[in-house]
């Protein structure tokens, strides 16, 4: 498939061109919803480490995770429209359907959950997405994209004999594909504000870019359809940074404005991610983390408000 339209179209399954070679690569889709105090994260995905193939979906609900792996060969995709297939598991922009069943974990976990009034983002041809001009770069070590900031999730999903209704949800989406997660880094993102028109996402990692390291940082905010982008490359300053084991507050600068975020949160539940495209590294991710996020511009208060339900990961190296 044409490589311009992978970049522009990063929903799209990026690593076909790997599924017949001896490559080390993982590419995930992460698809998040949550209902009053009730969420369920699913993660389909595929990895290689070079030799074997598998694909797999991961679960996180706000108590427990699952991981089930699947052969290759039950892995399909489309680009237009786009799709990706796991032997019964259907996930779309516009839907998933959720079948799975492993006797060696005795889980059985199936439903359907429909998305409308999706936004996202905003792109143009220099930042085809979150990731700005490094989403041209072919030898990035993971690559990121947001699919949906905010939808409305209607369905429900069974859990063995437990039942999750997704009658007043809201979703998010996003993916990730490369060889390995970032060494260190910290992950947020919260979509449930009291002001009901508002989404928020951040990350800020260790990337190793060839010979040398730096940090970058990925974040947006939308309020009202009007977006607040900072990031490495339209010249966002870390100025202040705080990560403990339940906390963390940090504060971003771009020009005169300044966006602050405040969390606690519990310690999660234990997730897997990939390291040179092996699935064995186990990371920490709770789903039901509380922030405020603050956005100044010089001393006047353009946003404050506070998101319930909000996705967290902190690894550290």
């Amino acid at each position: 498939m044409n490589k311009l339209y992978l970049i522009k179209n990063s929903e799209c399954f990026q690593g076909e061109k790997y599924l017949n070679k001896n490559k080390k690569y993982f590419e995930g889709w992460y698809f998040k919803n949550v209902c009053n105090d009730k969420g369920i994260s699913f993660i389909p995905g595929i990895n290689s480490n070079g030799k074997d193939k598998k694909a797999f979906i991961q679960v996180i609900t706000n108590n427990m995770s699952y991981f089930v792996n699947y052969d290759i060969d039950d892995f399909s995709f489309n680009a237009d429209p786009f799709y990706i297939k796991i032997k019964d598991n259907y996930f779309s922009k516009e839907k998933i359907h959720i079948n799975i069943i492993d006797v060696t974990q005795n889980i059985r976990i199936n439903g359907d959950i429909k998305y409308i009034n999706s936004k996202n983002i905003s792109v143009n041809k220099l930042n085809p997405n979150i990731m700005g001009p490094f989403s041209y770069i072919p030898f990035m070590e993971c690559n990121h994209a947001i699919l949906s900031m905010k939808n409305t999730a209607i369905g429900e999903i069974k859990i063995n004999d437990d039942i999750i209704k997704f009658d007043c949800g809201s979703g998010y989406i996003e993916k990730d594909w490369g060889c390995s997660f970032p060494k260190s880094y910290l992950w947020c993102q919260g979509n449930n504000f009291k002001i009901k028109n508002a989404s928020f996402m951040i990350a800020i990692a260790n990337i190793p870019f060839k010979i040398f390291e730096f940090k970058g940082i990925i974040c947006d905010l939308i309020v009202d359809n009007k977006e607040f982008k900072f990031a490495t490359y339209n010249n966002t300053k870390l100025i202040n940074c705080v990560i403990n084991d339940n906390l963390f507050d940090i504060t971003l600068k771009k020009g005169d404005y300044y966006l602050n975020v405040k969390s606690t949160f519990d310690r999660g539940i234990k997730l897997i991610a990939p390291v040179k495209g092996n699935m064995n590294k186990n990371i920490l991710e709770s789903i039901s983390a509380t922030i405020l996020v603050t956005l100044k511009r010089n001393e006047k208060i353009i946003f404050s408000d506070t998101s319930t339900n909000c996705g967290i990961e902190i690894v550290k190296s």
